[in-house]
């Protein structure tokens, strides 16, 4: 019997990139269907753009909240077109990529040998049926000193919690150059109880139970995907994406989850999660789910403007602390040094903090400042986010302190703006920074419908906070080498369509100077 034509080795050396995905290109009988619904349901969208191309995406899904998204267990060629112009009349590059069963009939295709910098648009098209047109601008070139770039910061999106009326506006900003997703595209529990005390209204209920399997995780993605304002913000800019706890399940870390779930258990449901993950995002052939794990950190250059370093603060983090005594998968205090990162996650950040570029962004999730929750109503630690890691946290500042020149951290994940800087020594709040921080609010969560509920009391015990602030939204970040700007966008109610969008607050950071301030 012969062995498996690809080792572990092959497959992740460099060249076993290319050995696996030109073997998943090898065409089987390829199948013709003539399609009586829309194919392209779930919208394209695209990603990870680079100065000279980026990643265009689909899904073949005419029925996409049946099993299989209504398709037959067979290939299907899809042709795709990228041009200069909407019209599609310069068209720069053709082709024509293969929609597999074993990927959900997804398409991933990496357009390259275009212009820096400039706007292109892109569609599919398969049984003769056209796509939606996308629309995406190249990253400028190495060396380059673009004016600015303009950047979206997203992501919680709880599908039963509310509209996704913040997408919708952020399709509409003006000359995007990217959005940053930082995480929580989806989330994995059942269908909410409309009538649990104390929560926000159920304004559009899950369609399944609680998920665990492959096709339970693909299903929740094409709920979520088939909504108009999701796709919209797909189809108008590139986003660049990784992945937080309820893609899995909440609160996960590492090879563990948060209940009592035995390791090598989890570690199937957390496969299946992640190549639904991958099947699902517009990202390269470099994060696809070896082992059901990618390799999701990675660094995007934006000219010598911009630095974008997205990190992974799941899949190699310590066991957590408990929040409770005895609280599944999780230890009172830790024998080792804790890591939030992973050993190679944290050198490698290190190693990419150069002063070549004008800003490095740290797309990190979690809050990473020290948070004060001795004036909160309801006791609690927060030990998933920087807090339950302080040997992480002080090597982070050491590295920044050491390294950086002019970080800037955002992400998200507490459903809330939080706004400020993070101190350079432990213990000790108001300490000078050594660098900005705007953890970004949610699209829809359990919260509230959109209006704030008033002053937050923990803002008097955490002076390097600026602002927390209960409101749904995002970020907008304007980039320029001698200035960076970051408008708080917030929408007026996401409890039915047609929310309004305005600016909460504005924010900058100078250059050499490692702090938020208020415009």
């Amino acid at each position: 019997m012969t062995g498996h034509p690809f080792s572990r080795r092959t497959l992740l050396s460099a060249g076993g990139h290319a050995a696996l995905f030109a073997a998943l290109a090898r065409s089987p009988a390829l199948a013709a269907p003539k399609f009586l619904d829309d194919p392209f349901a779930l919208g394209v969208a695209s990603g990870d753009p680079l100065p000279d191309g980026f990643v265009i995406w689909t899904r073949l899904a005419p029925k996409p909240l049946e099993p299989h998204g209504g398709m037959l267990a067979e290939a299907v060629p899809v042709g795709w077109e990228v041009a200069e112009d909407e019209a599609f009349r310069r068209i720069v590059r053709t082709g024509t990529a293969l929609a597999r069963p074993e990927l959900a009939h997804s398409v991933h295709v990496e357009v390259a040998g275009l212009g820096s910098h400039r706007r292109y648009w892109y569609r599919f098209v398969a049984g003769g049926i056209p796509s939606d047109t996308g629309a995406v601008r190249t990253a400028p070139a190495a060396g380059a000193a673009p004016n600015r770039l303009r950047i979206a910061v997203a992501g919680c999106q709880h599908y039963e919690r509310g509209i996704f009326t913040a997408w919708r506006h952020i399709s509409e900003e003006a000359d995007l150059d990217l959005v940053y997703h930082y995480g929580d595209y989806i989330y994995e529990g059942k269908a909410a109880n409309p009538q649990a005390p104390g929560k926000a209204p159920l304004v559009r209920p899950h369609n399944s139970d609680k998920i665990y399997s492959l096709d339970d995780y693909r299903q929740r993605y094409a709920l979520y995907k088939v909504d108009p304002d999701l796709k919209a913000a797909h189809a108008a800019a590139a986003f660049v994406s990784t992945f937080d706890d309820h893609e899995v399940e909440n609160d996960w870390a590492g090879d563990l989850d948060a209940g009592s779930t035995p390791r090598e258990v989890f570690l199937l449901r957390r496969a299946a999660a992640m190549q639904a993950w991958y099947e699902h995002m517009p990202v390269r052939r470099s994060q696809f789910p070896h082992w059901g794990s990618p390799l999701t950190y990675r660094r995007l250059d934006f000219g010598r403007l911009l630095r974008l370093h997205v990190l992974d603060k799941r899949s190699y983090r310590s066991i957590r602390l408990c929040e409770k005594p005895g609280n599944g998968n999780c230890v009172d205090s830790r024998d080792t040094p804790d890591t939030m990162l992973g050993a190679a996650q944290e050198r490698w950040l290190g190693e990419g903090l150069t002063p070549v570029f004008g800003w490095n962004l740290l797309g990190l999730g979690g809050l990473v400042m020290p948070f004060d929750r001795s004036a909160q109503k309801t006791p609690s630690n927060g030990y998933d986010n920087w807090t339950g890691y302080p040997g992480a946290r002080e090597r982070l500042v050491g590295m920044i302190g050491e390294r950086g020149k002019n970080i800037v951290i955002t992400g998200g994940d507490s459903h809330m703006f939080f706004i400020g800087n993070l101190p350079s020594r432990p213990g000790d709040l108001e300490s000078p920074p050594v660098a900005p921080e705007f953890h970004g609010t949610s699209v829809s969560s359990i919260s509230t419908n959109g209006l704030p509920i008033g002053p937050d009391p923990r803002a008097a015990t955490n002076p390097h906070i600026s602002m927390i602030h209960d409101q749904r939204g995002y970020l907008l970040f304007d980039v320029e080498s001698k200035i960076w700007q970051a408008d708080l966008r917030v929408v007026d109610q996401v409890f039915t369509p047609g929310g309004r969008i305005s600016t909460l607050a504005r924010y900058v950071v100078e250059p050499g100077r490692p702090e938020a301030v208020r415009a």
